[in-house]
């Protein structure tokens, strides 16, 4: 055989497995799938819901005391807002915080 042959031959057994790339990206595929639906945890209402047929804003805490606070000292305070209603829960106005002066 000449030598243009046995190369002809080698370039047409690496062609023989047209399968081979459509297999590993298959694998790839169904790899990145399974990350993405195990990483997302199920549909689950946060709160019981107490309101029927309408949405229904819960705080976690309705008054913080702070004690005695120095002026120009930062304090910071968080709250857990819980919509326990069975319906969406959507803002008309941006909300706002009212805060007291204490006795």
């Amino acid at each position: 055989m000449s030598q243009k042959n046995r190369r002809f031959d080698r370039k047409s057994k690496r062609i023989q497995r047209p399968w081979l790339f459509p297999l590993i990206g298959g694998i790839v595929l169904a790899g990145l799938v399974f990350l993405l639906l195990r990483g997302r945890p199920a549909s689950q209402p946060l709160a019981a819901t107490e309101v029927h047929g309408a949405p229904s804003l819960k705080v976690d805490q309705e008054q913080v005391d702070l004690g005695d606070v120095k002026l120009g000292q930062f304090v910071h305070v968080s709250f857990r807002l819980t919509n326990v209603g069975d319906q969406p829960l959507r803002f008309s106005e941006q909300p706002y915080l009212e805060v007291m002066k204490g006795c």
